[in-house]
Formats: structure tokens, sequence, C-alpha cells
């Protein structure tokens, strides 16, 4: 049964946003290009949009129980993804990964969304994700882009998600790389003498 659900606009950045039970945020060590969404920690989830630097309209429902297998418009939704994630902290919180920021836009006047407690004390739940996009190349500005996102308290069981191809594998394994890569190797040191002319 239905909980509690909350609508509004999320203002993105580049780059997607997180979302899950931990305000704990930083950028995702692999971001899972290929799939819609995918593990940032136990706790979060990294979500991919096809808006970059846009609005998008955001709906999160909270069940009691596992929801019915698709909204009743599905015909306007890409396939469902879906992930768990540990809730040993019922609060849900929402971050937008800007360009090197991360910022909170979840709305002042909506009270925080919390999953009710498991019967059985399990700290796990599930997530589903449900995509719309009335322009479906990614790119800046207003792409009619909706998200459908739902949460119950569920055992930890393994993700759906679609088969990525290997061009998914590669961007996956580069932006690794870069965020395994320390800050100090993209710096260069110049040394310039009095003149101002570099030695």
């Amino acid at each position: 049964m239905l909980v509690r659900e909350v609508s509004f606009t999320v203002d993105l950045g580049e780059n997607g946003y997180l979302i899950g039970f931990t305000d704990d945020y930083e950028y995702p060590a692999e971001m899972p290009f290929g799939w819609r969404c995918g593990p940032a920690t136990d706790d979060g989830a990294v979500v991919l949009t096809t808006t970059d630097t846009g609005p998008l309209q955001m709906t999160i429902q909270v069940h009691d129980a596992p929801p019915a297998p698709a909204p009743e418009t599905s015909d306007e939704w890409e396939p469902a993804e879906e992930i768990s994630l540990r809730a040993d902290d019922p609060t849900l919180s929402l971050a937008t990964l800007e360009q090197g920021d991360i910022l909170d836009p979840w709305p002042e006047e909506e009270p925080v969304l919390k999953v009710p407690p498991a019967p059985d004390g399990q700290g796990w739940g599930r997530m589903r994700l449900y995509c719309h996009t009335d322009d479906p190349e990614p790119g800046i500005g207003d792409h009619g882009e909706c998200h459908l996102i739902q949460l119950w308290r569920a055992p930890q069981t393994p993700p759906v998600h679609p088969e990525i191809t290997e061009a998914d594998r590669q961007a996956r394994a580069e932006y690794a790389a870069n965020m395994a890569t320390p800050v100090e190797d993209y710096t260069t040191t110049h040394t310039y003498t009095q003149g101002g002319e570099p030695d």
C-alpha cells in the first residue's frame, strides 16, 4: 500500500543525482553507464539522467509492501530498474551532482521522507526506478524528463538492470581510472625567472 508520495522539480547539474539512506555523499568511484542507476555505496545509489543542467520532474513513493510491478501508465516509461539499498537510517536523502559540488535539492516545504520500519528488523530497502523523457537525446536544458522512484522494505536481492554494451564497459573503466588518479597527477609545475619568462 502507498504510504506517502511527494512530487517536485529538481534542477539538475551535469552528472545526475544521488539518492539513498545517507547524507554522507561524495562523487561515486564508479558510474553505472548503460544503466539508469547503480550503487554509489551500500546505502546510496547514483542515478544518471538524460538531462544535463536542466529540470527533472521527480515523484517519490514510499510503500509498506512491494508495489504493483508497473505504474498505470507503464507504456510511457522505460523498463524499470531495481536496486537494494541498506536503510539502517530510514530517512531518505537526495543530492544533485554539480560540477565539482554536491547540493541538496530537497524542497524546504516538504518534510523528510522515511521508509517504515521492517517487521523483522531488517536494514534493507528496495528502490525501483522508472524514467521517461520527451526528448531521449542527451543534452542541456529541458528534456521533459520525469522519474518515478518507489521505495519499500525488502531483503537484499540482486539488482534488475538491462544488459550493457562494450562501449558502456569501456566508459565505466575510463571513469573509474580517472577517479582513482590522484589530483596532483593533473597539475603541472613551472619555474619562472625574475623577468617572468619560464626557465
